[in-house]
């Protein structure tokens, strides 16, 4: 999974990985960890600190 380059991944110190920080139910997590899907559904590249403050332009 693309959980590192994704807005929605949290880096696990613990466990030295990238989470994925939305609340998934059950059957959409079994079907990512399974490779059902090519990619997740809810990916969104991670982008830059100011792609909020340009949109505001």
């Amino acid at each position: 999974m693309e959980c590192d380059t994704c807005r929605y991944g949290a880096y696990d110190e613990e466990n030295d990985e990238y989470l994925c920080a939305l609340y998934l139910d059950e059957d959409e997590v079994a079907s990512l960890l399974q490779g059902h899907r090519p990619r997740c559904r809810y990916y969104r590249p991670a982008g830059d600190e100011y792609e909020i403050v340009r949109k505001q332009n």
